[in-house]
Order: structure tokens, then C-alpha cells, then sequence
């Protein structure tokens, strides 16, 4: 056979293996992904502390707060007007929004199969555009709305939105929307693993957060 009878033999085989080896490859994987939006709006309500990254002069500004999911692909929120990002949380302007559920370090020895170590994680992505809440009854609003959602399930105090104090404090912070825009859910909870190892995951995670919780605030506060 000649050379180039033996390269056109090759070549589909060659082919083939690098299709595979491409979508093996492609990232990030799609078992770690999830796109089920119902299941996205679960971790931003378990999870409400959101990280908000803006962009200024190619420099990022972070902060933290609670965003509440108020209506369909809509979120709330509150910022101190002299935190350096509140000027950026208007006029459309792009933003990122990170929300973090439970995660934790996996051992190879909760398996029964052979696996090397790995980090488990609930992460929610979103993008979207950003815009002041100017209206002051309705930031006021939107604090009792807060205040009673973080109070479940069983509420244990009520923002009454005629507090003095309120009208003193609407003054001083920014009340913003936030429309959103794309949605990517980062669920990698071993998905790719027989469904005892998944199962063996599940349980290492609820443990490890439970655990680790009360070990970090023992530190903490001795």
C-alpha cells in the first residue's frame, strides 16, 4: 500500500478522534452546567448574598450584598451611596452577579470507584444592566420586601415602612434594578460518577458545610 493509500486510510479514523477528543475537551463541561432557570432562581433565593462586579477604567469594583429575585429575570438591591460602585449601578450599565451555594473539597475516598481529588461547587452567573431606583417610596418598598423575604420562614420581626428612620436612611443609600440578561448555572456536584459516588458526594457535601461552619465560627469567636 502506498503512502498516500495508507494516509486515506488513516485520515477518517484520525478524524474521528479528534472530534472526540474535541468535545471531550470543550469547556466547561456540560455535566457541570446547568441551564434549568427554575433551578438557577432556587440558589439565588437559598443564597441571597450576591458578589457584583463592575468595570471602570479596566479596573473592577466588588461588593457584597443581598440581591432579592423580585420578578421574572429581575433583581434588587441597596448600596451605600459612598461606596465607590454605586455610581456605576446606573444607566444601563453592564454588570456581573455572582451567587454561591454550598461547596466543598471531595476525597478520592468516599468513592468506590478510582478518582483523584476535586472541589464540588453551586455557583449561579449572570449578566445584565443596571439602573437607579430613584423613586424613594419605592426603595422604601423594596426594604420591607427584602426584610420580610429574609425573615422566612418564620418571621420574627416587620420593617414597617413608615420607621422614621427609614426616611432618614433612604438618603444615604441607592436603591438599583438590576435586568438580567444571561443566565449560566455552575452546578459540579460529580455528576459525571456512577450515581452511588454521586450519591456518596451528596452526602460529603451536606456534612462538610455543617461541619465546617461550626469549626470556622468556633475559631472565630474562642
Amino acid at each position: 500500500m502506498g503512502t498516500n493509500a495508507v494516509q486515506a486510510f488513516r485520515s477518517p479514523f484520525k478524524t474521528i478522534w479528534s472530534i472526540k477528543y474535541i468535545e471531550k475537551m470543550k469547556y466547561p463541561p456540560k455535566h457541570h452546567q446547568d441551564n434549568d432557570i427554575n433551578n438557577l432562581i432556587n440558589v439565588i433565593k437559598a443564597y441571597p448574598l450576591a458578589t457584583i462586579i463592575s468595570v471602570k477604567d479596566n479596573t473592577p469594583l466588588i461588593t457584597h450584598l443581598p440581591l432579592i429575585y423580585n420578578k421574572e429575570n429581575t433583581l434588587i438591591g441597596h448600596i451605600d451611596c459612598n461606596n465607590p460602585q454605586a455610581e456605576l449601578l446606573c444607566n444601563d450599565s453592564s454588570v456581573t452577579v455572582i451567587f454561591s451555594g454550598p461547596q466543598c473539597y471531595i476525597s478520592p475516598s468516599i468513592y468506590s470507584t478510582t478518582q483523584l481529588p476535586t472541589w464540588n461547587y453551586v455557583k449561579v452567573h449572570l449578566k445584565g444592566t443596571v439602573k437607579t431606583i430613584k423613586d424613594f417610596s419605592i426603595v422604601k418598598q423594596s426594604m420591607v420586601d427584602m426584610t420580610d423575604f429574609l425573615e422566612q420562614p418564620n418571621p420574627k420581626y416587620r420593617l414597617d415602612i413608615n420607621n422614621s428612620r427609614m426616611d432618614s436612611l433612604v438618603q444615604y443609600i441607592k436603591g438599583f434594578e438590576v435586568n438580567i440578561t444571561d443566565w449560566e448555572g455552575k452546578f459540579k456536584l460529580s455528576q459525571d460518577k456512577k450515581p452511588s459516588d454521586i450519591e456518596s458526594a451528596r452526602r460529603t457535601l451536606i456534612k462538610a458545610n455543617q461541619e465546617s461552619i461550626a469549626s470556622f465560627l468556633d475559631s472565630v469567636f474562642k
